[in-house]
């Protein structure tokens, strides 16, 4: 355990910076930013040449609207290191992602992106309520995927005790967590779910176990799921944010103190708002995209790189006293948006409404098919060990939910009830959506 007469502050001068000295700070790292991208990655030189904007005209930060945005299939394009600005000589770390809906997404590290990943996870999980001493229990996967070295890069740093367990092999996660007495729990939402399944099997109380934070990421989760994870582990569930495209996680994170909000921070990244079909800034507090440009990057510095996660920005003061604008809760992505006949559905308002629901476990699947030229949508749900499960009482509990969605979101659609087990279960990122559609 850490040493309690000990009030350990992560780089607190700069979480507390004026917003004057910030944007500072920002203008001097974007212009530095935006000459390394020009000079060294072609992609961004042709870009910046098509749009008639040189780095050298970025006098202000109001000058950044004019320079252009950054996608997904810019990466792929540029596979594998075309968006690279650093030599091979210069790099020591490669991650990728899954590559499911096409080539894989690469991207590079020097040592210094390294190194200063690890000093912003250690400033995440303090202001997540991580102190030196701690032992961390890091069920995020290992390997390409950044979750697991960053979160284990940033324990480290951060003078915790690591515990690389990474995903899978569920029942062993239970038994470390118990025999080494873990402080902090790092994985998916919905892996940590699993875990307490697998737990309450065993017949263990995982809410009685030592862990008392929860820090989760790498897929969207709703308060609703926030509630339900503090209640089973008997914990403080707290969100991390970020993306491989950027650096992995550690791009922003609530603290402890509010979980209002993840405090993005400033001096490494600069957030903006957009509409999504206009591509216009948005003010302060309006909901659109967020676009995240690297200050700091070597080896991969991203330029107004469009995220697809929908969101907003917060500049309401908090009472932990950090002074960076907070990233309110992502609730979807505008690409993952379904539209069901003619209604706007995101997954995470389909769970905010399961949630809520007595007697439901909190796995469940999104299925998409074809209904001649229209799209139809089946909800699978699965009720709770204890809740009633014959046939009967599965179609009433369907029809139930079915009320209840078409009630509270306006889609109408099709419910299938589940005893439970019958939902494939996560050991990384949960997949909530199985699209069948030709």
């Amino acid at each position: 355990m850490s040493n309690p007469n000990r009030d350990f502050m992560f780089e607190r001068d700069i979480e507390t910076l004026s917003r004057s000295a910030l944007v500072e700070l920002q203008l001097e790292r974007l212009q530095w930013t935006l000459k390394r991208a020009y000079k060294n990655v072609p992609h961004y030189r042709r870009a910046f040449d098509a749009a008639a904007i040189k780095p050298e005209q970025l006098k202000s930060l109001s000058d950044f609207k004019h320079f252009p945005f950054t996608v997904k299939t810019d990466l792929r394009d540029n596979y594998p290191f075309k968006m690279f600005a650093s030599a091979m000589d210069e790099m020591c770390r490669l991650h990728a992602s899954s590559g499911t809906t096409g080539k894989p997404t690469v991207v590079g590290y020097t040592r210094g992106d390294i190194d200063r990943w690890a000093g912003l996870m250690a400033r995440s999980m303090a202001a997540a309520g991580a102190r030196p001493g701690n032992i961390v229990h890091n069920a995020y996967g290992y390997g390409l995927f950044t979750g697991g070295l960053g979160a284990h890069y940033g324990a480290e740093k951060l003078g915790c005790v690591v515990v690389p367990v990474s995903g899978g092999g569920t029942e062993r996660q239970v038994m470390l967590m118990k025999d080494f007495a873990a402080d902090i729990l790092c994985s998916t939402p919905s892996y940590a779910l699993n875990i307490v399944e697998v737990a309450a099997q065993q017949g263990i109380d995982i809410a009685s176990l030592p862990v008392r934070r929860g820090i989760f990421g790498a897929e969207p989760w709703s308060e609703a799921m926030r509630a339900e994870l503090d209640w089973q582990l008997g914990i403080k569930s707290v969100d991390i944010y970020g993306l491989s495209e950027i650096m992995g996680p550690g791009v922003a994170c609530e603290c402890d103190t509010e979980r209002r909000g993840l405090h993005g921070w400033e001096d490494h990244f600069l957030f903006e708002i957009i509409d999504p079909e206009t591509l216009e800034p948005l003010p302060m507090g309006e909901t659109g995209e967020l676009v995240i440009t690297t200050l700091t990057k070597e080896a991969m510095p991203m330029v107004r790189y469009r995220t697809r996660d929908i969101t907003r920005l917060s500049d309401e003061p908090c009472s932990c006293g950090r002074s960076h604008v907070r990233i309110l809760r992502v609730t979807g992505r505008d690409d993952d948006m379904l539209i069901i006949r003619g209604v706007n559905v995101y997954p995470s308002q389909i769970e905010s409404v399961l949630v809520a629901i007595d007697g439901l476990s909190p796995h469940y699947q999104i299925v998409l098919k074809n209904d001649g030229p229209l799209d139809a949508m089946t909800v699978e749900v699965e009720v709770a060990p204890d809740a009633p499960s014959a046939d009967d009482e599965l179609v009433t509990k369907a029809g139930e939910i079915r009320h209840h969605i078409k009630s509270i979101i306006g889609v109408t659609c099709a419910v299938t009830a589940r005893r439970t087990g019958e939902i494939p279960r996560s050991e990384g990122k949960a997949v909530r959506v199985r699209d069948l559609r030709n």
